[in-house]
């Protein structure tokens, strides 16, 4: 049996998955190592029915680099997935800057395109590589393919694409890309599957998790984003700002005297939930305290996705759907109440007790004009086709 292997390198994290090669690929397996590079390495894989294979730490060698990492991985998958036979590897990466609207096969050339894309997305775009060639070095001689976080909003108008900024800098590549493509595509299809009036419609779509975003979707194709030029903007994340004044960041250089490094560390890692809450990133966290600094996060939080379903709306010409995703969006009873509530005056009437049933698709009330959804998301799946179609 052929196989299909997917991954997912973050920073100090590696997602992978074990699919049966096919027409459309089914998942066998599927795995999370985190806190890479630390003492605290841990391994945890699961079958597809949810039952857990393996949940261990991992050794100092092991977990030392993502090398170490997908060595550990793969020892894992040869002893629960029979007759592993890797055809293809999809990877997930998180900048295809202009030149990537599709996956694509990765070779010397492509990986180099990849390499000159760091600057755009300096946290993610350096792990992604890293598990490229941990890969490369795995399976040599095995197709590799490209999946991007970019691609799926590379079709917006140009009035969702630009800046107002001198018309070289639109030339050169600053300009809006958009980012969790690969969580909206997936939506788009899933949502066509269960209902083609709606995926042909008017729909706004929220990933929320410890990175978070919106996308305004007609006809399953992307036309507005939340996230901008890097996966800073929009709305406030675990650790990141979303939406800030540029005037802020002259601030912080003239006049707290603050490195280009000192400010990336603050937007990027010391800001969002964490820095606004002072207690934690993770929303299971904040939802459980009594502090006041918790509640004001969350409702900073549920704040601007109510003023980003309006801009998207007006973008779009309207909403038909409201789609909830990612881990916050998939399971946060409170967040979801939170964020419907008040937005009756463009059509959203949330039902509270469809909510809080967990397993519902349709949360709505039965006679809200705008039908609100949950649709667990599967980027793993949108990799896995095009590492199948593409090998």
């Amino acid at each position: 049996m052929a196989h299909i292997l997917t991954l997912n390198a973050g920073s100090s994290s590696l997602k992978f998955g074990v699919f049966e090669a096919g027409d459309e690929p089914a998942e066998l397996v599927a795995g999370l190592i985190e806190n890479i590079g630390s003492p605290d390495a841990h391994m945890r894989l699961k079958s597809e029915a949810g039952a857990v294979l393996e949940d261990r730490d991992l050794s100092s060698v092991e977990g030392a680099d993502h090398g170490g990492a997908l060595k550990a991985a793969l020892a894992v998958l040869k002893a629960h997935v029979s007759g592993l036979d890797v055809v293809s590897i999809g990877h997930r990466v998180v900048h295809g800057g202009m030149e990537f609207s599709e996956p694509a096969k990765l070779t010397a050339d492509t990986i180099a395109q990849l390499e000159e894309l760091v600057p755009l997305a300096p946290l993610h775009q350096p792990a992604n590589l890293t598990g490229i060639h941990a890969a490369i070095a795995a399976f040599p001689g095995v197709t590799q393919v490209a999946c991007f976080d970019t691609a799926f909003h590379r079709k917006h108008p140009f009035v969702q694409d630009t800046f107002g900024l001198p018309k070289e800098y639109y030339d050169k590549g600053v300009r809006r890309y958009g980012f969790h493509g690969m969580s909206y595509d997936y939506i788009a299809g899933a949502l066509a599957d269960m209902s083609p009036e709606l995926g042909m419609g008017r729909v706004i779509v929220a990933h929320l998790g410890n990175g978070a975003s919106m996308c305004g979707m007609k006809g399953g194709v992307s036309v507005s984003s939340t996230m901008g030029f890097s996966a800073l903007d929009g709305l406030p994340m675990g650790t990141r700002t979303g939406q800030l004044d540029p005037g802020v960041m002259l601030y912080f250089m003239q006049q707290e005297g603050l490195s280009a490094d000192e400010i990336s560390d603050l937007i990027y890692k010391k800001s969002g939930l964490k820095g606004m809450s002072g207690i934690s990133n993770d929303m299971r966290t904040l939802e459980a305290s009594d502090d006041p600094a918790a509640s004001e996060a969350i409702d900073y939080f549920c704040s601007r996705i109510q003023r980003e379903i309006g801009g998207l709306a007006a973008a779009i010409g309207g909403v038909d759907a409201l789609v909830f995703t990612g881990g916050i969006g998939e399971n946060s009873v409170t967040i979801r109440e939170k964020v419907c509530t008040g937005m009756e005056w463009i059509g959203i009437t949330l039902s509270n007790d469809l909510n809080a049933t967990r397993g519902e698709t349709v949360i709505s009330a039965a006679d809200s004009p705008v039908q609100v959804m949950v649709i667990p998301t599967n980027e793993e799946l949108v990799i896995a086709r095009a590492a199948a179609k593409l090998a």
